[in-house]
Protein backbone atom coordinates (compact mmCIF):
# COMPACT_ATOMS: atom_id res chain seq x y z
CA UNK A 1 0.00 0.00 0.00
CA UNK A 2 1.20 3.91 -1.24
CA UNK A 3 1.91 5.39 2.23
CA UNK A 4 3.10 8.63 0.56
CA UNK A 5 5.13 10.53 -1.87
CA UNK A 6 7.37 13.46 -1.66
CA UNK A 7 8.89 15.71 -3.66
CA UNK A 8 10.69 19.02 -5.33
CA UNK A 9 11.04 21.09 -7.73
CA UNK A 10 9.48 19.20 -10.45
CA UNK A 11 7.75 21.01 -13.23
CA UNK A 12 4.80 23.55 -11.46
CA UNK A 13 5.91 22.47 -7.83
CA UNK A 14 8.85 24.77 -6.95
CA UNK A 15 8.94 24.03 -3.20
CA UNK A 16 8.80 20.29 -1.15
CA UNK A 17 5.13 18.62 -1.55
CA UNK A 18 3.92 16.01 0.18
CA UNK A 19 0.64 13.68 -0.97
CA UNK A 20 -0.18 11.52 2.19
CA UNK A 21 -2.72 8.33 2.30
CA UNK A 22 -2.22 8.08 5.95
CA UNK A 23 -5.70 8.32 7.37
CA UNK A 24 -6.32 10.92 10.08
CA UNK A 25 -8.39 10.29 13.97
CA UNK A 26 -10.59 10.97 12.00
CA UNK A 27 -14.00 8.52 12.75
CA UNK A 28 -15.87 9.16 9.37
CA UNK A 29 -16.42 6.07 6.97
CA UNK A 30 -13.68 4.10 9.21
CA UNK A 31 -14.05 0.35 8.11
CA UNK A 32 -14.96 1.41 4.30
CA UNK A 33 -12.61 4.20 3.44
CA UNK A 34 -9.57 2.96 5.42
CA UNK A 35 -7.72 -0.10 5.90
CA UNK A 36 -5.91 -1.00 8.85
CA UNK A 37 -2.43 -1.74 8.66
CA UNK A 38 -1.33 -3.17 12.10
CA UNK A 39 1.83 -0.71 12.09
CA UNK A 40 2.06 1.75 15.16
CA UNK A 41 3.38 4.61 13.68
CA UNK A 42 0.81 4.36 10.30
CA UNK A 43 -2.19 2.28 11.68
CA UNK A 44 -4.64 3.27 8.91
CA UNK A 45 -4.63 4.04 5.24
CA UNK A 46 -6.94 5.38 3.21
CA UNK A 47 -8.02 3.00 -0.27
CA UNK A 48 -9.38 6.04 -2.24
CA UNK A 49 -7.91 9.71 -2.69
CA UNK A 50 -8.90 12.81 -5.35
CA UNK A 51 -7.35 15.91 -6.50
CA UNK A 52 -9.23 19.09 -7.22
CA UNK A 53 -8.26 22.61 -8.65
CA UNK A 54 -8.09 25.02 -10.77
CA UNK A 55 -7.11 24.32 -14.55
CA UNK A 56 -3.02 24.46 -14.70
CA UNK A 57 -3.06 24.49 -11.15
CA UNK A 58 -0.79 21.45 -10.67
CA UNK A 59 -2.69 18.55 -10.80
CA UNK A 60 -1.58 16.68 -13.48
CA UNK A 61 2.06 17.22 -12.20
CA UNK A 62 1.15 15.37 -9.47
CA UNK A 63 -0.02 12.49 -11.05
CA UNK A 64 3.25 13.17 -13.56
CA UNK A 65 5.53 12.97 -10.88
CA UNK A 66 4.54 9.36 -9.87
CA UNK A 67 5.27 8.82 -13.22
CA UNK A 68 8.35 9.76 -13.71
CA UNK A 69 9.80 8.50 -10.74
CA UNK A 70 8.26 5.34 -11.83
CA UNK A 71 10.22 5.68 -15.02
CA UNK A 72 13.75 6.42 -13.71
CA UNK A 73 13.23 3.64 -11.51
CA UNK A 74 12.28 0.92 -14.32
CA UNK A 75 14.40 2.26 -17.00
CA UNK A 76 17.57 4.13 -15.85
CA UNK A 77 19.62 1.23 -15.16
CA UNK A 78 19.24 0.08 -18.90
CA UNK A 79 19.31 3.72 -21.07
CA UNK A 80 22.66 4.81 -22.66
CA UNK A 81 25.12 6.23 -20.71
CA UNK A 82 25.29 9.83 -21.75
CA UNK A 83 21.50 10.08 -22.01
CA UNK A 84 19.68 12.65 -20.18
CA UNK A 85 17.32 11.53 -17.37
CA UNK A 86 13.93 13.71 -17.75
CA UNK A 87 14.68 16.34 -15.57
CA UNK A 88 11.87 19.18 -15.36
CA UNK A 89 12.67 21.13 -13.11
CA UNK A 90 10.08 24.59 -11.72
CA UNK A 91 11.39 27.01 -14.32
CA UNK A 92 10.19 30.25 -13.53
CA UNK A 93 12.46 31.20 -10.79
CA UNK A 94 16.19 31.87 -11.13
CA UNK A 95 18.71 29.24 -9.86
CA UNK A 96 16.16 26.19 -9.71
CA UNK A 97 16.37 25.36 -13.13
CA UNK A 98 19.67 24.50 -12.15
CA UNK A 99 18.76 22.64 -8.28
CA UNK A 100 17.95 18.74 -8.82
CA UNK A 101 14.56 17.33 -8.53
CA UNK A 102 13.48 14.95 -5.41
CA UNK A 103 11.55 12.23 -5.20
CA UNK A 104 10.76 9.82 -2.15
CA UNK A 105 8.11 7.47 -1.86
CA UNK A 106 7.50 5.16 1.18
CA UNK A 107 4.89 2.17 1.59
CA UNK A 108 4.29 -0.96 2.71
CA UNK A 109 5.40 -4.56 1.09
CA UNK A 110 5.13 -7.86 2.81
CA UNK A 111 4.58 -5.83 5.74
CA UNK A 112 7.50 -3.77 5.86
CA UNK A 113 7.79 0.21 5.36
CA UNK A 114 9.63 1.22 2.98
CA UNK A 115 11.33 5.05 2.54
CA UNK A 116 13.39 4.85 -1.09
CA UNK A 117 13.92 8.36 -2.72
CA UNK A 118 16.65 10.65 -4.67
CA UNK A 119 17.70 13.43 -6.33
CA UNK A 120 18.77 14.08 -9.81
CA UNK A 121 19.26 16.47 -12.77
CA UNK A 122 19.64 15.94 -16.39
CA UNK A 123 22.87 14.84 -16.17
CA UNK A 124 23.19 12.36 -13.00
CA UNK A 125 21.62 11.31 -9.66
CA UNK A 126 23.15 13.46 -6.93
CA UNK A 127 21.57 11.46 -4.03
CA UNK A 128 19.74 8.16 -3.68
CA UNK A 129 18.56 6.78 0.18
CA UNK A 130 16.79 3.65 1.06
CA UNK A 131 15.67 2.66 4.41
CA UNK A 132 13.26 -0.07 5.83
CA UNK A 133 11.16 -0.14 8.79
CA UNK A 134 10.81 -3.74 9.86
CA UNK A 135 10.14 -2.60 13.28
CA UNK A 136 9.81 1.33 14.49
CA UNK A 137 13.28 1.63 14.35
CA UNK A 138 14.57 2.72 11.15
CA UNK A 139 17.00 0.37 9.05
CA UNK A 140 19.41 2.71 6.68
CA UNK A 141 20.15 -0.46 3.98
CA UNK A 142 22.01 1.94 1.73
CA UNK A 143 22.56 6.00 0.96
CA UNK A 144 24.67 7.43 -1.86
CA UNK A 145 25.64 11.69 -2.14
CA UNK A 146 27.77 12.56 -4.97
CA UNK A 147 30.51 14.68 -3.58
CA UNK A 148 31.21 17.65 -6.18
CA UNK A 149 35.07 18.11 -4.61
CA UNK A 150 35.71 14.81 -5.29
CA UNK A 151 34.13 14.18 -8.65
CA UNK A 152 32.56 10.74 -7.53
CA UNK A 153 29.54 9.64 -5.07
CA UNK A 154 30.09 8.23 -1.28
CA UNK A 155 28.33 5.38 -0.64
CA UNK A 156 26.95 4.65 2.89
CA UNK A 157 25.94 0.67 2.91
CA UNK A 158 24.19 -0.63 6.26
CA UNK A 159 24.62 -4.01 7.84
CA UNK A 160 21.11 -5.05 6.71
CA UNK A 161 21.61 -5.10 3.08
CA UNK A 162 23.33 -8.29 1.94
CA UNK A 163 24.65 -9.13 -1.07
CA UNK A 164 27.90 -7.89 -3.76
CA UNK A 165 27.06 -4.46 -2.89
CA UNK A 166 30.85 -2.75 -4.04
CA UNK A 167 29.89 -5.08 -7.38
CA UNK A 168 26.85 -3.09 -7.57
CA UNK A 169 28.05 -0.09 -6.52
CA UNK A 170 31.19 -0.05 -8.98
CA UNK A 171 28.51 -1.17 -11.83
CA UNK A 172 26.00 1.87 -11.23
CA UNK A 173 26.28 4.86 -13.96
CA UNK A 174 26.02 8.57 -12.60
CA UNK A 175 22.17 8.73 -14.68
CA UNK A 176 21.39 5.39 -13.22
CA UNK A 177 20.13 4.90 -9.63
CA UNK A 178 22.09 2.17 -7.16
CA UNK A 179 18.39 0.15 -6.85
CA UNK A 180 17.93 -0.30 -10.65
CA UNK A 181 21.62 -1.48 -10.90
CA UNK A 182 21.54 -4.28 -8.42
CA UNK A 183 18.37 -5.24 -10.05
CA UNK A 184 19.70 -6.07 -13.37
CA UNK A 185 22.85 -7.73 -11.19
CA UNK A 186 20.36 -9.80 -9.71
CA UNK A 187 19.76 -8.36 -5.90
CA UNK A 188 17.13 -10.43 -4.38
CA UNK A 189 16.69 -8.18 -1.18
CA UNK A 190 16.02 -5.50 -3.27
CA UNK A 191 13.75 -7.11 -5.76
CA UNK A 192 10.49 -6.72 -3.50
CA UNK A 193 10.96 -2.78 -3.40
CA UNK A 194 11.99 -2.58 -7.44
CA UNK A 195 8.88 -4.39 -8.12
CA UNK A 196 6.77 -2.62 -6.29
CA UNK A 197 7.22 0.64 -7.50
CA UNK A 198 7.12 -0.60 -11.08
CA UNK A 199 4.62 -3.28 -11.14
CA UNK A 200 2.07 -1.92 -8.13
CA UNK A 201 2.08 1.60 -9.08
CA UNK A 202 -0.51 1.46 -12.75
CA UNK A 203 -0.61 5.07 -13.86
CA UNK A 204 -3.20 6.94 -16.53
CA UNK A 205 -1.92 9.99 -17.37
CA UNK A 206 -3.91 12.66 -19.12
CA UNK A 207 -1.68 12.82 -22.16
CA UNK A 208 -2.49 8.92 -22.96
CA UNK A 209 -5.88 10.33 -25.11
CA UNK A 210 -9.56 8.60 -24.61
CA UNK A 211 -8.83 5.02 -24.16
CA UNK A 212 -5.85 5.73 -21.39
CA UNK A 213 -3.49 5.00 -24.20
CA UNK A 214 -3.18 1.19 -23.76
CA UNK A 215 -5.79 -1.65 -24.58
CA UNK A 216 -3.35 -4.38 -24.54
CA UNK A 217 -3.58 -5.35 -20.79
CA UNK A 218 -7.39 -6.17 -21.64
CA UNK A 219 -6.66 -7.77 -24.70
CA UNK A 220 -4.32 -9.72 -22.98
CA UNK A 221 -7.03 -10.46 -20.17
CA UNK A 222 -9.51 -11.65 -22.66
CA UNK A 223 -6.48 -13.85 -24.04
CA UNK A 224 -5.93 -15.08 -21.37
CA UNK A 225 -9.00 -14.84 -18.79
CA UNK A 226 -12.00 -14.82 -21.42
CA UNK A 227 -13.79 -12.06 -22.13
CA UNK A 228 -16.65 -12.53 -19.46
CA UNK A 229 -14.94 -10.07 -16.66
CA UNK A 230 -14.48 -7.45 -19.09
CA UNK A 231 -18.52 -8.29 -20.60
CA UNK A 232 -19.41 -7.81 -16.98
CA UNK A 233 -17.45 -5.05 -16.23
CA UNK A 234 -19.40 -2.78 -19.48
CA UNK A 235 -22.35 -3.94 -18.83
CA UNK A 236 -22.87 -2.41 -15.33
CA UNK A 237 -21.92 0.77 -16.77
CA UNK A 238 -25.30 -0.25 -19.39
CA UNK A 239 -23.07 -0.45 -22.29
CA UNK A 240 -25.41 -3.18 -24.37
CA UNK A 241 -22.58 -5.19 -25.75
CA UNK A 242 -23.69 -8.72 -26.60
CA UNK A 243 -20.40 -10.17 -26.92
CA UNK A 244 -16.31 -8.98 -27.39
CA UNK A 245 -13.79 -10.82 -29.66
CA UNK A 246 -10.59 -10.45 -30.50
CA UNK A 247 -9.85 -9.47 -34.92
CA UNK A 248 -6.06 -10.16 -35.87
CA UNK A 249 -5.45 -6.93 -37.91
CA UNK A 250 -1.45 -7.14 -39.87
CA UNK A 251 0.47 -4.17 -39.15
CA UNK A 252 3.00 -3.04 -41.06
CA UNK A 253 6.32 -0.87 -39.50
CA UNK A 254 9.43 0.45 -40.75
CA UNK A 255 12.77 0.93 -39.48
CA UNK A 256 15.53 3.11 -41.45
CA UNK A 257 19.36 2.35 -40.10
CA UNK A 258 21.10 5.81 -40.55
CA UNK A 259 24.80 3.64 -40.55
CA UNK A 260 23.45 1.82 -43.93
CA UNK A 261 20.95 4.11 -45.73
CA UNK A 262 18.44 1.00 -45.85
CA UNK A 263 14.98 1.18 -45.21
CA UNK A 264 13.92 -1.96 -43.92
CA UNK A 265 10.16 -3.40 -42.57
CA UNK A 266 8.47 -5.77 -40.99
CA UNK A 267 4.89 -7.23 -40.25
CA UNK A 268 3.20 -8.13 -37.12
CA UNK A 269 -0.35 -9.15 -35.85
CA UNK A 270 -2.04 -6.97 -33.08
CA UNK A 271 -5.10 -8.48 -31.68
CA UNK A 272 -7.84 -5.67 -31.48
CA UNK A 273 -11.46 -6.29 -30.22
CA UNK A 274 -14.48 -6.58 -32.07
CA UNK A 275 -17.78 -5.51 -30.32
CA UNK A 276 -21.66 -6.81 -31.06
CA UNK A 277 -24.87 -5.24 -30.62
CA UNK A 278 -27.88 -6.45 -31.34
CA UNK A 279 -31.51 -5.09 -31.33
CA UNK A 280 -34.81 -6.15 -32.24
CA UNK A 281 -34.05 -4.69 -36.20
CA UNK A 282 -30.93 -5.78 -36.44
CA UNK A 283 -27.47 -6.75 -35.02
CA UNK A 284 -24.00 -5.23 -36.01
CA UNK A 285 -20.15 -5.46 -35.09
CA UNK A 286 -18.10 -2.49 -34.31
CA UNK A 287 -14.03 -1.73 -33.82
CA UNK A 288 -13.34 -0.06 -30.91
CA UNK A 289 -12.48 3.09 -32.83
CA UNK A 290 -15.90 3.38 -33.52
CA UNK A 291 -17.37 3.10 -30.05
CA UNK A 292 -17.79 6.08 -27.70
CA UNK A 293 -14.90 7.66 -25.63
CA UNK A 294 -16.69 6.39 -22.76
CA UNK A 295 -16.91 2.79 -23.94
CA UNK A 296 -13.21 2.84 -25.00
CA UNK A 297 -11.65 4.47 -21.96
CA UNK A 298 -13.93 1.35 -19.78
CA UNK A 299 -12.47 -1.29 -22.31
CA UNK A 300 -8.64 -0.10 -22.09
CA UNK A 301 -9.19 0.19 -17.85
CA UNK A 302 -11.21 -3.36 -17.53
CA UNK A 303 -8.01 -5.53 -18.06
CA UNK A 304 -5.34 -3.58 -15.40
CA UNK A 305 -8.09 -3.02 -12.94
CA UNK A 306 -8.91 -6.50 -12.76
CA UNK A 307 -5.51 -7.08 -12.08
CA UNK A 308 -5.26 -4.15 -9.77
CA UNK A 309 -8.19 -5.75 -7.77
CA UNK A 310 -7.08 -9.50 -7.42
CA UNK A 311 -3.02 -8.10 -6.57
CA UNK A 312 -4.00 -5.29 -4.35
CA UNK A 313 -2.05 -2.33 -7.14
CA UNK A 314 -2.42 1.06 -6.95
CA UNK A 315 -4.31 2.43 -9.97
CA UNK A 316 -3.47 6.39 -10.22
CA UNK A 317 -5.65 7.92 -13.27
CA UNK A 318 -5.67 11.38 -14.01
CA UNK A 319 -9.22 13.07 -14.77
CA UNK A 320 -10.91 9.79 -13.81
CA UNK A 321 -14.22 11.38 -14.78
CA UNK A 322 -13.38 12.24 -18.41
CA UNK A 323 -15.85 10.87 -21.00
CA UNK A 324 -17.57 8.67 -17.92
CA UNK A 325 -20.84 9.34 -16.25
CA UNK A 326 -20.46 10.61 -12.43
CA UNK A 327 -22.70 7.56 -11.19
CA UNK A 328 -20.28 5.37 -12.95
CA UNK A 329 -17.22 6.71 -11.85
CA UNK A 330 -19.43 6.53 -7.97
CA UNK A 331 -19.59 2.87 -8.92
CA UNK A 332 -15.79 2.60 -9.46
CA UNK A 333 -14.80 4.17 -6.39
CA UNK A 334 -17.33 2.46 -4.44
CA UNK A 335 -15.58 -0.61 -6.08
CA UNK A 336 -12.45 0.12 -4.07
CA UNK A 337 -14.36 1.42 -0.75
CA UNK A 338 -16.64 -1.73 -0.42
CA UNK A 339 -14.64 -4.53 2.00
CA UNK A 340 -15.99 -7.24 0.28
CA UNK A 341 -15.33 -6.03 -3.19
CA UNK A 342 -11.88 -5.07 -2.25
CA UNK A 343 -10.20 -7.44 -0.76
CA UNK A 344 -6.52 -7.10 -1.38
CA UNK A 345 -6.93 -3.45 -0.32
CA UNK A 346 -6.20 -1.92 -3.41
CA UNK A 347 -5.68 1.54 -3.86
CA UNK A 348 -7.45 4.41 -5.83
CA UNK A 349 -5.82 8.00 -6.70
CA UNK A 350 -7.04 10.14 -9.09
CA UNK A 351 -7.77 14.00 -10.28
CA UNK A 352 -11.00 15.48 -11.37
CA UNK A 353 -13.55 17.96 -11.73
CA UNK A 354 -16.72 15.88 -10.83
CA UNK A 355 -17.50 18.43 -7.92
CA UNK A 356 -20.43 15.99 -7.58
CA UNK A 357 -18.20 13.33 -6.03
CA UNK A 358 -17.00 15.96 -3.11
CA UNK A 359 -19.55 14.02 -0.81
CA UNK A 360 -19.22 13.44 2.62
CA UNK A 361 -21.36 10.79 2.22
CA UNK A 362 -18.41 8.96 -0.20
CA UNK A 363 -15.18 10.17 1.10
CA UNK A 364 -13.93 11.58 4.26
CA UNK A 365 -12.24 15.15 4.43
CA UNK A 366 -8.71 13.49 4.31
CA UNK A 367 -9.27 11.78 1.06
CA UNK A 368 -9.54 15.19 -0.73
CA UNK A 369 -6.99 17.47 -1.99
CA UNK A 370 -6.62 20.77 -3.54
CA UNK A 371 -4.09 22.26 -5.76
CA UNK A 372 -3.36 25.95 -6.31
CA UNK A 373 -0.81 28.46 -7.62
CA UNK A 374 0.35 31.26 -6.23
CA UNK A 375 1.11 34.75 -7.49
CA UNK A 376 4.79 33.23 -8.73
CA UNK A 377 3.17 30.56 -10.80
CA UNK A 378 4.18 27.78 -8.28
CA UNK A 379 1.55 25.49 -7.28
CA UNK A 380 1.08 23.67 -3.73
CA UNK A 381 -1.27 20.72 -2.70
CA UNK A 382 -3.49 20.70 0.81
CA UNK A 383 -5.60 18.49 2.12
CA UNK A 384 -9.37 19.76 2.70
CA UNK A 385 -8.64 18.76 6.43
CA UNK A 386 -6.22 21.57 6.32
CA UNK A 387 -9.55 23.48 6.25
CA UNK A 388 -10.83 22.00 9.65
CA UNK A 389 -14.55 22.04 7.63
CA UNK A 390 -17.14 20.32 9.46
CA UNK A 391 -18.70 17.03 9.96
CA UNK A 392 -21.34 17.00 6.86
CA UNK A 393 -19.90 19.85 5.87
CA UNK A 394 -21.36 20.54 1.96
CA UNK A 395 -17.74 19.86 0.50
CA UNK A 396 -18.86 20.69 -3.17
CA UNK A 397 -20.57 23.95 -2.01
CA UNK A 398 -17.92 25.03 -0.12
CA UNK A 399 -15.38 24.06 -2.64
CA UNK A 400 -17.62 26.24 -5.71
CA UNK A 401 -17.53 29.21 -3.24
CA UNK A 402 -14.01 29.62 -3.10
CA UNK A 403 -14.11 29.00 0.55
CA UNK A 404 -11.17 26.38 0.40
CA UNK A 405 -9.50 28.03 -2.89
CA UNK A 406 -8.24 25.98 -6.03
CA UNK A 407 -11.14 27.14 -8.13
CA UNK A 408 -10.11 29.59 -10.98
CA UNK A 409 -10.98 33.51 -10.91
CA UNK A 410 -12.83 34.27 -13.54
CA UNK A 411 -12.58 37.43 -15.28
CA UNK A 412 -14.77 39.69 -17.52
CA UNK A 413 -14.61 38.94 -21.12
CA UNK A 414 -13.13 41.94 -23.38
CA UNK A 415 -16.12 43.15 -25.55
Amino acid sequence: MLVDFRFKNFRSFKEETAFSMVASSDKEHLTSNTVETSNSSVPRILKVSCTYGANASGKSNLIKAIQTMQGIVAKSAIVEPNLPLPSQPFRLCRGKADEPTEFEITFFCDDVRYQFGFKFTSKYITSEWLVAYKTSKPQTWYSRDYNPEKGDYEYKFGSHLLGAKTLWRDATRANSLFLSTAIQLNSEQLKPVFDWITENLVVFNNTDGPVFGNIGSTVEHIKQQGVDYVRQFLSVADIAIENIELKSVPVQSFQFDAATGQLSNSREDLMLPVFSHSTEEGSATFELSEESHGTQRLFALAGPLFEIMKNGRVLIVDELDKSLHPLLVRHLIDRFQIPSANKRQAQLIFTSHDTSLLSPELLRRDQIWFTEKDGLQSSSLVPLSDFAPRKHEAFERGYLSGRYGAVPILREWAR
